[in-house]
């Protein structure tokens, strides 16, 4: 996750004292830990990397397997549970397993579609203690209902939003940008405002579970930066105005060196001065996180790099702990992650960015090409914005039949 809240603001202060103070290592002691503690769901989104459906899944790991591993995590020093699903409002025991959460003093997320919370459920959520609720939403009602196979599903996620806003709960939106979507991001951010929301979450697309086949629809290279610069653009007045609201991005850490180029275009004077300092900022947060601070945790206790890596299993915690599984570097994949620099290639070996971003996000690489290592299809930035000279052969994103059919086509002819 990109924090660009956390970094406007200290622009914003710089920019008021004269001054940036020097980065800190403030990595975590231990991954967050996203959850999927139900695979059922009441909606099929046409994005799901679950692939999640209404209907009962066997072999969920059961109230007492679940504690058990949530003992082995504080002991392993995770500081953050992001209780999801599936719909994880669906699973009986869900308030029992937050409540068993919150007493081990873990900070407790919860990821929810929001068509469930009326009143009463919102009162249970409230009195739950949740530190946070993320709510999706693909776009505004035509949009986000045609993502969602519902209609209705928009009006109830929003009513959602301002039950839980209404009793104090901390509410954000989750919204993942495709080219089917995008035109309603503008739109999104001023009903953020309006609906006075805390958090905006800003996705790009991976290409895994049913997002997968979307890939040849991705929202193209302009249109993402057209996007980052809007939501920049939206962080900055709000953290020179003092607004307590926080945005964030995902799925892509070509974003921490799109911040610096976004500096010098919008602010070239701050840029004079503070950039090398900001840059100093970015390389302590590292970029991609994935099987290092970052983990994932599914319904049937599988544990994966990250969410979107579940065609890639390192144990299961009725087996092994998950201390354990984390700490095991036998696997190539996880052992790779944890490297740093990681074993990258192509263009990510090249790129003066590398210590920014950690190689962006593999699992992108892997879907498209067979292998984790290759270059990110989804890096945004141009050959001379990350330093590499010359204009050779880029993956372009096709449509496809297979997992591993992809395209070279020239550099020219791809959309930048």
């Amino acid at each position: 996750m990109f924090r660009v809240s956390q970094y406007m603001q200290l622009l914003a202060r710089a920019e008021r004292d004269g001054d940036m103070p020097p980065a800190r290592d403030a990595q975590p002691p231990g991954p967050v830990v996203i959850w999927n503690l139900i695979r059922r769901c009441n909606l099929t989104c046409a994005h799901c990397y679950a692939l999640s459906a209404d209907h009962d899944y066997e072999g969920e790991l059961a109230t007492g397997e679940v504690f058990t591993v949530m003992d082995d995590l504080k002991a392993f020093r995770v500081p953050v549970l992001i209780l999801s699903g599936g719909e994880p409002l669906m699973r009986a025991d869900l308030f029992d397993i937050a409540a068993r959460a919150k007493a081990l003093r873990f900070y407790v997320g919860l990821s929810t579609n929001g068509t469930l919370i009326d009143a009463p459920m919102a009162d249970r959520v409230a009195a739950a203690g949740f530190d946070y609720v993320g709510i999706s939403l693909d776009g505004l009602r035509a949009t986000h209902d045609r993502f969602r196979r519902l209609d209705g599903a928009f009006d109830a996620s929003l009513a959602a939003v301002r039950l839980l806003r209404e009793r104090g709960v901390k509410t954000g939106l989750r919204f993942t940008m495709t080219a089917m979507n995008a035109h309603d991001l503008p739109a999104l951010l001023q009903l953020m405002r309006d609906e006075q929301v805390d958090k905006f979450y800003f996705s790009h697309l991976n290409y895994a579970g049913r997002g997968n086949i979307h890939r040849a629809r991705d929202a193209q290279f302009a249109a993402t930066r057209d996007a980052l610069d809007m939501l920049f653009d939206r962080a900055w007045a709000a953290a020179r105005e003092g607004r307590d609201e926080t945005y964030v991005t995902g799925n892509n850490d070509a974003d921490g060196p799109w911040l610096l180029h976004w500096l010098a275009r919008r602010e070239p004077a701050l840029a004079a001065r503070f950039a090398g300092r900001l840059r100093e900022h970015l390389v302590a947060w590292g970029g991609n996180a994935s099987g290092v601070h970052v983990a994932n945790i599914d319904n049937l206790g599988h544990v994966h790099p990250d969410t979107m890596w579940w065609h890639h299993t390192l144990g299961n915690v009725r087996e092994r702990p998950f201390s354990v599984l984390w700490s095991d570097l036998s696997d190539p994949l996880l052992a790779g992650l944890k490297r740093r620099p990681r074993p990258v290639q192509g263009r990510c070996a090249a790129c003066r960015h590398l210590a920014l971003c950690g190689g962006n996000t593999r699992v992108r690489a892997e879907q498209v090409t067979g292998n984790p290592w290759a270059e990110d299809p989804g890096c945004y930035l141009d050959d001379d914005e990350i330093g590499v000279s010359g204009s050779g052969p880029r993956v372009a994103l096709t449509p496809f039949a297979g997992r591993r059919r992809i395209a070279i086509v020239p550099a020219d002819e791809v959309a930048s």
